[in-house]
């Protein structure tokens, strides 16, 4: 170094306050070699190193005794003091990797807990969850008792909630296709079990009694995409499973209207 610092100016490179400068010259850890001709402190190349070392041991954690002490340690010392921060530093970066766990499970679980947003049904249900459908099935049944207990029951759900029901579902169409493939009575007993888990799948919505099933039965062969849905698990699901339903309906004393 052609010229020797200020301390403003070592200040400003090294990113410490000139106060800290001051301090460190009050205890004997770095007093600049130099003054001005007016008595102003000056710090030279040696000063420098001698700081840049300061700045690494403290950023390492060293107390201003123990730099102090590795300052005018021979290289033997010096490495022992090192080794034994290095374990110092481990175990804090162990910590603080534990504790950005502990924050990822907090997040993790906050989030899960949050009701579902629009975007997490279409991540979650992809093409089987369309706003139009929501809009249009608003627009025919929300003025009913049905569609009420629907939007609160479900404006809770979380994300998780809304998985399991999914999952509930999958497995319940993947029997009753498979059902229909055998070739099975829809009025015997397996008929009946698939009608009252279709059941309990819908009163998770809203109060489902079997006359109201029956009507959810017509609908599945009326409305044609409930047909294609249905019959893509097997031909003739639709009509099967609204079979089932009348069926195990008539068990439970109700029967389909004859309006």
């Amino acid at each position: 170094m052609e010229h020797p610092l200020t301390v403003g100016q070592v200040a400003e490179t090294f990113g410490v306050t000139v106060r800290t400068l001051h301090h460190y010259d009050e205890v004997g850890l770095l007093s600049p070699s130099e003054r001005s001709g007016a008595g102003y402190r000056l710090y030279t190349g040696a000063d420098l190193e001698r700081l840049s070392t300061i700045v690494v041991y403290r950023r390492l954690g060293f107390s201003l005794e123990e730099v102090g002490a590795m300052l005018r340690a021979d290289g033997p010392e010096r490495l022992a003091h090192l080794r034994r921060q290095r374990e110092v530093v481990r175990a804090r970066a162990a910590e603080m990797t534990a504790l950005v766990d502990a924050i990822e499970h907090a997040l993790e679980a906050e989030m899960t807990q949050r009701p579902a947003t629009t975007e997490d049904l279409k991540d979650l249900f992809g093409d089987g969850y369309q706003e139009e459908y929501q809009d249009e099935a608003e627009r025919r049944w929300g003025d009913t008792e049905q569609w009420r207990q629907s939007q609160q029951r479900t404006a809770s759900w979380t994300p998780a909630q809304w998985a399991t029901v999914k999952a509930e579902t999958e497995a319940f169409e993947a029997d009753l296709g498979a059902t229909v493939r055998a070739g099975t009575d829809p009025a015997g007993e397996p008929g009946a079990v698939l009608a009252e888990r279709h059941r309990a799948s819908i009163e998770r919505y809203y109060d489902c009694d079997h006359a109201f099933q029956l009507c959810l039965a017509q609908l599945y062969l009326d409305d044609e995409r409930f047909r294609e849905h249905y019959d893509a698990l097997a031909p003739g699901t639709a009509q099967w499973l609204h079979d089932a339903i009348v069926a195990n309906a008539a068990q439970h004393g109700a029967h389909p209207s004859t309006d």
